[in-house]
């Protein structure tokens, strides 16, 4: 049953302790991944000065996916997440599919967020061994979650206002030194030009501009957050359609306007694809202290993406638990509400990111290989979620009508959105870097197919279906 706003959760239930300022904070900070500090370096030296398109592109559909979300959470406040409305809206089949993919998303998230950090941390003790830093952002990440959901929010609302205070000044910054022509010890002259200036900005044609998508579309993941976090949150009908709506200008300011400034103060073919830009922007001018700074941002950054993880693969767990498509010890909390046993779980299955670094891998490697198969996961999530709304257009016409927060462009930019990711699988297919991992994706599905068929006629999944259809039929907000 969904619980009401003014009303604190009963005990044995998630708690509504996330306020308006988490939540929004919770969504910008979403917007701001690990893979625009990290993988950004390799996207520009893939796409040149064309990456700002390829940004701005993917920060349009997504928006879309977005409102489409927030339309089908407002639509019945018994929703938790995306997972129970592609449960009611699609089946348990397709609920059970979601849930675990978008699981096991985060959870590979996680891992590339171990080895961001590492490499962030070699940074200032580049002798020191990769294990010691993963150990300690997990124990960190675990004492930080145990207490509550709103030790969640005020956690994530910190990360988010360092990232967004470090953007801010980066551009600050970048702009004062275009402006007094600051010319680094290297000779490069900082100024709007170098946008352009060397090749255009295709300079690599469009195969480039095409490549510059897979670590680009990471940067992305985690932007759905919001909504994972919607059972959590004390007014979502308020904080849900606030988060979204900002949505553009944030892409436009974290995204375009960043990597412009970016651009302009250090020429593209002077950034190193395996290191952050934010970094090596001022490593080249020359100012060591400031680089170091920026390193401290982006490991904070990496840091609030992990606790990110961490949050929703144990919230998404509890939910397959309580329907029985999971076991039924990470449907149980802690007496503050947490899913105590999820977040355990999660913290164990992070260290696989040692493991790729002890493999042979390099940091960039291995970075590359898990959000490949982190951006495949995301594609199916973000599909799932926009037929889902287009079956809810069909099966529920009068609570559309009665929505006060439609989506643009209505069914036509669901289409134009399933396209799209369409043919970003194409391009996955089509680059000998992310290949091999799309080929190994259906083994996931593969698993799920087999594990779907072994609980899908179980007592405990059949009374959880039966419970969660129940809920969602007491309380439809319309």
């Amino acid at each position: 049953m969904a619980i009401p706003s003014h009303t604190p959760a009963p005990q044995g239930e998630l708690q509504r302790g996330l306020s308006n300022r988490h939540i929004q904070l919770i969504a910008i900070g979403g917007a701001i991944g690990t893979g625009l500090f990290m993988g950004s370096g390799k996207t520009i030296s893939l796409a040149g000065p064309s990456i700002l398109f390829v940004y701005a592109i993917i920060g349009f559909m997504i928006f879309f996916v977005l409102r489409a979300m927030g339309e089908l959470l407002l639509s019945n406040l018994n929703y938790k997440s995306f997972a129970d409305f592609a449960t009611d809206l699609l089946g348990p089949m397709a609920g059970f599919f979601v849930g675990w993919s978008y699981w096991f998303t985060w959870v590979v998230i996680g891992v590339a967020d171990v080895i961001a950090i590492t490499n962030y941390v070699h940074f200032w003790w580049p002798d020191l061994p990769a294990w010691i830093p993963a150990i300690a952002l997990i124990v960190a990440l675990l004492l930080l979650n145990l207490p509550s959901v709103k030790n969640f929010g005020e956690i994530e609302f910190w990360f988010a206002m360092i990232k967004i205070v470090a953007i801010i000044a980066l551009i600050i910054v970048g702009i004062g030194m275009v402006v007094v022509g600051f010319t680094s010890p290297e000779g490069h002259q900082a100024q709007v030009s170098n946008i352009w200036n060397d090749g255009g900005l295709f300079p690599f044609g469009v195969t480039g501009f095409l490549a510059g998508f897979q670590l680009a579309l990471f940067a992305f993941l985690g932007a759905e957050l919001v909504g994972t976090a919607a059972a959590e949150t004390k007014d979502p009908t308020k904080t849900l359609p606030r988060a979204i709506n900002a949505v553009p200008i944030r892409i436009i300011l974290f995204y375009v306007l960043t990597i412009a400034v970016i651009l302009m103060v250090t020429p593209w073919r002077s950034i190193p694809s395996d290191q952050s830009p934010f970094v090596e922007m001022f490593t080249l001018a020359g100012l060591g202290v400031a680089a170091s700074v920026v390193n401290f941002v982006v490991l904070t950054s990496a840091t609030s993406s992990a606790n990110s993880g961490v949050f929703s693969t144990s919230r998404m767990l509890y939910g397959l638990a309580e329907e029985g498509s999971a076991p039924k010890s990470f449907g149980k909390l802690s007496s503050a509400g947490v899913p105590r046993n999820a977040l355990f779980l999660t913290a164990v299955l992070m260290l696989f990111g040692l493991v790729l670094l002890y493999s042979g891998e390099s940091a960039m490697a291995a970075f590359e290989l898990v959000t490949t198969v982190a951006a495949v996961l995301a594609i199916f999530n973000w599909s799932m979620m926009v037929i889902a709304y287009l079956v809810y257009r069909k099966k529920f016409p009068e609570r559309h009508a009665a929505s006060l927060y439609k989506v643009p462009g209505g069914v036509a930019s669901m289409y134009l959105v399933l396209v799209f990711f369409a043919a970003m699988l194409v391009l996955l297919a089509s680059f000998e870097d992310t290949r091999n991992a799309l080929f190994a994706m259906p083994l996931w599905f593969i698993i799920l197919g087999i594990g779907w068929f072994a609980v899908r006629n179980s007592p405990t999944r059949i009374a959880g279906y039966k419970r969660f259809k129940e809920d969602m039929q007491r309380e439809v907000n319309l």
